[in-house]
């Protein structure tokens, strides 16, 4: 496992639970808005210091009376080869697991699921499901079989039986109202839909660091649009 950062403890990010996060380091996406470019550039990436498993399952076995849950981000964690074999050793040491995932790799989700190892799934959806613009959201340009990954993501996630959620991180010159109530008709009965509001900091395209976040009046507007399909939450940064 390639991992750039460990956040020891969190109360936010497991729904519920006190978790610690594991960052893995490498993305296929190139999403300009993102705000881990140092998990995703190459020259940032070089400039992180690795952490080694043993350092994760040391930390791990000593906070056990103190952890519940362990959240794998990224970065695209489904890149690692070896994320199965990692997620197995978290459960064995009797911990929930939470992956974040950018949902391009369905066999990879697949496997896992089947194999019982996850407890709880976030997948971010960038924009609308189109190559236009999934293109101009993830960076990169998608094609129709990247699009058919992510599709069938969506629909294994839905079809696993493990507590998730889908996420957008609502971008300004990005997303619109119309955007937002595209995704949910899509997802339309899914458990549960977050609005993330986008953070100008550390972003893949410096110009997005000039860019405002929208405010709170904006994102009850994407909620109140969004409700009308899936059950929705916002996730602010004030």
């Amino acid at each position: 496992m390639l991992i750039g950062g460990l956040q020891k403890i969190s109360l936010i990010d497991y729904p519920g639970k006190i978790s610690c996060i594991i960052f893995t380091i490498g993305c296929n996406f190139r999403c300009p808005f993102c705000h881990n470019s140092q998990l995703v550039l190459e020259k940032k990436i070089k400039q992180l210091n690795h952490i080694k498993e043993g350092e994760i399952f040391d930390f791990l076995k000593k906070r056990k009376n103190l952890l519940e849950a362990v959240e794998i981000t990224g970065g695209e964690p489904c890149l690692q080869t070896d994320l199965v074999s990692f997620i197995k050793k978290i459960k064995e040491l009797g911990y929930l697991v939470k992956l974040d995932t950018n949902g391009s790799f369905p066999e990879k989700l697949e496997e896992i699921v089947s194999q019982n190892l996850v407890d709880f799934i976030a997948m971010d959806i960038k924009s609308p499901l189109t190559k236009e613009k999934y293109s101009k959201a993830c960076g990169i340009k998608i094609t129709d079989e990247k699009l058919k990954k992510i599709k069938r993501s969506v629909s294994i996630i839905i079809k696993s039986g493990v507590a998730y959620e889908f996420r957008t991180t609502a971008v300004p010159g990005l997303h619109t109202k119309e955007d937002i109530e595209a995704i949910v008709k899509y997802i339309k009965g899914a458990k549960k839909f977050v609005i993330q509001n986008f953070v100008p900091q550390n972003c893949i395209n410096p110009e997005y660091e000039k860019k405002k976040s929208f405010s709170v009046a904006e994102l009850n507007t994407f909620k109140s649009i969004a409700e009308k399909f899936v059950k929705t939450e916002i996730r602010a940064n004030y």
